[in-house]
């Protein structure tokens, strides 16, 4: 990944979907979202409650009301707490981004990171990816003026959203870990766009310069489709 990709990032809304939560706001003062994603408890207690018993048609009609008046998809990213996320469908016109406020420089920091880690196989141990971005003049080891603690952002408030999935090697030893793609990553984008993006970061070159990932990215692209 060239070091191009620390100081020229396209517009975020090409590659990920805004970070919202059923609220769909941000906490202007910290950069954090003030809520990442919306569990069962949560709904019961907020939203449906003395009504538990008709969550599950609750639930399909807020799905069914996102979709058709707000474009906007319910998608469950957590089977076991029943995390919940909103994902914007709507197509945007070429060239319009948008703007995130506080938290535009972290999901590029996030967009590289992806990149990243789907350029080396969908993994990455936590210490190739502290050199490559050491390369990219972003040190996990000193606080960063636009990221705060780098390496706290990345291991906990990413982990945390569900953007990576940040877990120990099995069998080695010393120990090591890794990133991968998190769930709410593989709903918010795709392989092909985040190729698009590393093609663009080098020179405009053609995606298919890149022959495994791209034919990986056509076969999770002809999946999506099918399904």
């Amino acid at each position: 990944v060239s070091p191009r990709l620390a100081l020229s990032l396209p517009p975020l809304s090409l590659c990920l979907s805004p970070p919202l939560s059923l609220e769909g706001q941000t906490n202007t003062h910290s950069g954090r979202h003030s809520s990442p994603s919306v569990c069962f408890a949560d709904i019961i207690k907020q939203v449906v409650r003395e009504y538990k018993a008709r969550y599950s048609e609750v639930m399909k009609r807020a799905t069914h009301v996102f979709s058709q008046v707000f474009g906007m998809e319910l998608v469950e990213i957590d089977t076991k707490t029943h995390a919940y996320i909103l994902i914007n469908k709507m197509e945007r016109a070429p060239g319009d981004s948008m703007d995130w406020g506080d938290a535009t420089p972290k999901m590029g920091l996030l967009l590289v990171i992806l990149s990243i880690i789907f350029m080396k196989g969908n993994s990455v141990k936590d210490s190739l990816l502290w050199h490559t971005l050491k390369k990219l003049r972003v040190d996990p080891s000193e606080r960063h003026p636009e990221f705060g603690d780098v390496k706290k952002l990345i291991t906990e408030e990413f982990v945390k959203q569900k953007y990576l999935e940040y877990t120990r090697v099995l069998h080695a030893d010393p120990p090591e870990f890794e990133f991968r793609w998190g769930a709410r990553a593989t709903h918010e984008t795709t392989k092909m766009k985040v190729l698009e993006f590393v093609a663009k970061m080098h020179s405009e070159k053609d995606p298919k310069t890149w022959t495994a990932q791209y034919k990986e990215a056509q076969m999770e692209a002809s999946t999506s489709q099918r399904s």
